[in-house]
Parts: C-alpha cells; structure tokens; sequence
C-alpha cells in the first residue's frame, strides 16, 4: 500500500498496542508494513500522562455542564436559595430577555441623544468622563483581573489543545503530500508535541504563579521587603520612590528568572537535543543567561528611572511624555541592538567573495537599497535553525545570513529568500509596524492615565501607598484583554506583510526558488506542517506554509519580465 493512500481520511487516536502486527499497522498508517515509519506514527497516537489529563479535564467539563442543566431543570427559580452563589449568573440570566427587549428603545434614544453641536458633544464627553471616574472607583479590581487572567488562559490552553490534536494526525493533509515525505512530516508532528507539552505545563505554572501572586498579595509583600532592607541597611525611606523601583525591578526579575529556568533549561538540552537542534553548551547557555540579565540590569535601570522621573515631573499630561520617550528608546534599541549587543551573542563576518555575494549585490543594485555590509552569522553555534534579515536605516542596511541557511539552501534559494527580506523595505513594512507599535504604546499609556491615581486600585491589590511602578503592573493585569486583541491584530498585519514580501520576490522572477526554500526550511527546521486555523490565527506572525504556496503559486501574480 503507498503512502498517499487514504490521506484524507480523519483517524481515529486510539493508544497504539505494542501486539500490533506490522501488517495492521501498513492498514491503519498507509505504509509499507515493517517499515520505521509505521512505528514513528504509532509513537506519535500513543497519549501519555499529560493527554489523560487533558482528557479527563474535557470530561469532566462536559459532565460539570449537563450538572448544571440538571441543577436548573429541578431547581428552577429556587436555584438561588439552594445555591446563594448562582445568585449574580440567575438575576444576569432572568434579566436577558429584558435587556434584548429594549435594544431598539436604547437605539432609538442613543440616536435623538446623539451630539448636534460642539456644545452637546463637549457636555455628553464630560458627563461620560465624570460617569466613568465614578465607576473606577467601584470596580472589584482583583476579582476582574483573576478572572481576565483565567478567560485569557483558558482560551490560549484551548487553542492549544486543539493544535495537538492536529499533531497528532499521522496522515498528511494532501495539500502538503506532493513535496513533503511521511517521515518528515512525522518527525515534524512529533517536535511539535514535545514543544506543545513544555508550552502546556509552563503555561498551567505560570497561570497559578501568577494567580498565586495577585489572591495572596505577593506583590505589595515584596515591595514592603525591598523597602524595608532600603531602610534597614541604607538609611533610604519612602521618598526615594526611584532607587526602591529599580531595587525592585531587580528583585523581581532575578525571581522570575529563576522560576523561569528550569522550563528553559529542559527546551534547550531536552526538547530542541532531542530533535537535533541545540548546540549549546551548559557553559554557553549560562553565559547567555548572565548577558542577558546584566543588559537587563544596566540598560533596563536608567530607563526605567528615566521614565518614572518623566511621569513624576509631567502632571496627568504624562502619557505624551512617557510615549515620545518610549519611541525613542525603542529606536535608540533598534540602532544599538545589531551593532553593540548582538556582536556579544554572535560573531558577524563579512560574507565570503564568491557567488553568492554577487548574487545578493546584484539583487540589491537592481533594486536600489543602499546595502552597506553583508553578514554571515554563525548561528550554527547555538542551534540548526536557519534565517536570513535586513537590518538598519537611512543610508545604512546590512544583510545578516545565517550560516545554517547557506548549508541548507542553494545560492538561488537564498536570493529567493533575501528577495523577500527586501520586499518588506521596499513595501516599507517596518515603518508601518513600528507606527502600529506607536499607536498600541500611546493607547496604554493614555489608558494608564486614567488608573495610575486610582486609590482604589491599589488597595484591591493589598498596598497602602501609590508607586507608580506598582500601579503600572496592576494596570497591566487589567489591560490583558485588550492587549491579547491588539497582538491579534499585530499578527494579521504582520501575515498580510508576509504575502506581500512573497508576492514581491515571485515579481523579481524568483517564484520557483522561494516555494523550493520555504518547503525546505519548513522540512530542516521541523515547522508546523498541519496548523489548526484557530491556532495559526491567533498566534501566527507568518502564514501557515500552504497557504503562502499558494499564493506563491497563483497564476494572477506574474513575475515580472525584466
């Protein structure tokens, strides 16, 4: 039986047995009988602890819900005096029928109250304002912040799931089938379960950490600590407000560090070994991790002082102030990044005389882009993953290919892919992400503005007193749901870019080699082969592999001549 038998068909995940004879196996997988590959697919069905409990969660839901339904049949009106907890969820229900029922009286009268004149708008902007400052003061803020932080992880664990469900479909959609072999896409599915599993169990840690920190007053404790040891052993009190944020900010990300560690630490020498990728050493993980907090440390310090010095100094106009410093900080950061920071991490060398070279020069004349330097990095230090980016401004872009891309692709392929980094400059995608970027910053700002002198938000959260580095992590638990829905939208801007940079390098008459490459780089470094639709669109910056062949393939997109 060949391998593309069947590929449509939707299999059953039942626990492989080990009695199975290779022929049932050929049956159930579509491949030759004792072949290594029947056994890789039979691994990949088995379900191991973590997917019984995923299971059993799912039941237990399920029967949590008809639970309900019964409750509700047999209590009716009374549910509220039986259970006195349902009481908020029953006056919600019984008062649905009436709220639809005066939709189009509140249409209505939303459209005779609607502002005719400078005047009426500037009295309803104020009347809404005063309305809402009155409710800032009454919102039950850790009870909303618990449960945005539950809805926000249920959903992303849901999304999850349902993504290693579709990993752990062995046979390959067809649209795949054609230019990627069984074993890879299985080799594929099965990184993708190992990271899944990691992703799930660091998620369901971190959620209950951080549940953990809001119900018990983590935060307003170790504040009072760090002021406390200010006090204690460097005579500083409560009005050195700066020094004990950046004590803190320390603090704080020396402990998430930490708790951070041991997930990291078993993605790079356990999941990314396993799957041939890691090629760091103990000694070079641990260099990075100490780079990188002392960066943290020495960049992040001053910054920070600097921003709150600003919000102290500029009264409620802060947020203008706060934003334009951000963005300057953040370019200052793109500037400095691959000149001074990443040369710490990787070595940079000019990219050898030889074909490919030309190639890339080449391509870069033809198009106009001021290129200054061309690197090669060796990225093969600490992993097989490839990739290639354009970097800097005005005059001065460089191109940085990572030396795994060139053992892994030909001179063609590359220029294919180079083409593609350049259709993001010349479609100015950068720009219009950093002006997104822009946009989203002001919008926390100006929205902090409203709650950084909300008593009431602090005392919800166990403090006595108002730092503004407090507030500001409060702030950032309520903003979470706006937050995931403008990374949501980041990442449809940044898919639509990514069509667009395709399209522009099949226009440079590269079609051909950029499909060759991306199916290639999908294959090497084991991306997602089968992506549930949900999933992909909630989380995915590039579009799932098909679909950018597709486009890449679609007739009405003809390269250019010239």
């Amino acid at each position: 039986m060949s391998e593309e038998t069947s590929e449509q068909q939707t299999l059953a995940q039942p626990k492989a047995s080990k009695a199975e004879s290779s022929q049932t196996l050929a049956k159930k997988y579509g491949d030759d009988p004792n072949s290594a590959i029947d056994a890789q697919a039979a691994l990949i069905m088995q379900k191991g602890f973590l997917d019984d409990v995923i299971d059993g969660i799912r039941l237990g839901l399920i029967v949590i819900f008809f639970i309900c339904l019964i409750l509700v049949a047999v209590f009716a009106g009374n549910l509220p005096t039986v259970f006195p907890a349902s009481q908020p969820l029953f006056d919600f229900a019984k008062n649905l029928p009436a709220l639809f029922a005066s939709l189009p009286e509140c249409m209505v009268a939303a459209k005779e109250g609607f502002p005719k004149s400078i005047e009426e708008a500037t009295l309803l902007a104020a009347v809404s304002s005063a309305w809402f400052g009155e409710m800032l003061h009454r919102i039950p803020y850790k009870t909303c912040v618990l449960v945005f932080s539950w809805l926000t992880f249920a959903w992303e664990a849901m999304l999850d799931i349902r993504q290693r469900d579709r990993l752990r479909e062995v046979r390959r959609p067809v649209a795949i089938a054609q230019f990627v072999s069984r074993q890879a896409y299985l080799e594929a599915s099965a990184y993708g379960l190992d990271k899944s599993s990691l992703v799930l169990v660091k998620n369901f840690f971190m959620q209950f950490q951080t549940t953990a920190i809001i119900v018990y007053d983590l935060t307003p404790w170790m504040w009072n600590i760090v002021g406390d040891a200010m006090q204690t052993h460097l005579g500083l009190g409560a009005e050195y407000e700066i020094t004990r944020s950046i004590a803190y900010f320390v603090a704080a990300t020396l402990i998430s560090t930490m708790l951070s560690l041991p997930f990291d630490l078993y993605s790079t020498f356990v999941v990314e070994k396993k799957h041939g990728f890691n090629k760091q050493t103990a000694g070079l993980f641990f260099s990075d991790l100490a780079k990188n907090l002392m960066l943290t440390f020495f960049l992040g310090s001053p910054i920070l002082a600097l921003f709150l010095w600003v919000i102290g100094k500029t009264g409620s106009q802060f947020y203008l102030y706060a934003w334009a410093l951000l963005a300057a900080v953040q370019l200052l950061i793109i500037v400095i990044y691959p000149t001074f920071i990443q040369p710490m991490f990787n070595k940079f060398s000019p990219l050898p005389e030889g074909e490919l070279r030309t190639a890339i020069e080449a391509l870069a004349s033809r198009l106009g882009f001021p290129l200054k330097k061309l690197y090669v990095v060796d990225g093969s230090k600490r992993s097989s993953h490839s990739n290639a980016y354009v970097f800097g401004f005005f005059k001065s872009k460089r191109i940085v290919v990572f030396d795994t891309l060139i053992e892994q692709c030909t001179t063609e392929e590359i220029v294919a892919i180079i083409g593609h980094e350049l259709g993001h400059w010349k479609k100015n995608h950068v720009l219009r992400m950093l002006s997104a970027v822009q946009v989203q910053t002001f919008v926390i700002f100006f929205a902090f503005s409203h709650f950084i002198g909300e008593e009431a938000m602090y005392r919800s959260f166990g403090m006595d007193t108002m730092p503004v580095l407090i507030g500001f992590t409060f702030f950032q638990y309520l903003y979470q749901p706006l937050d995931s829905l403008l990374t949501f939208a980041s990442n449809v801007m940044s898919r639509k870019h990514e069509f667009e940079a395709d399209e522009f390098s099949k226009k440079l008459g590269y079609g051909k080699e950029l499909a060759s490459s991306l199916i290639k780089l999908q294959i090497e470094n084991k991306g997602n082969m089968n992506p549930d639709h949900m999933y992909s669109a909630y989380h995915y910056s590039h579009p799932p592999l098909v679909e950018r062949l597709n486009a890449i393939n679609d007739p009405d997109v003809a390269p250019k001549t010239e």
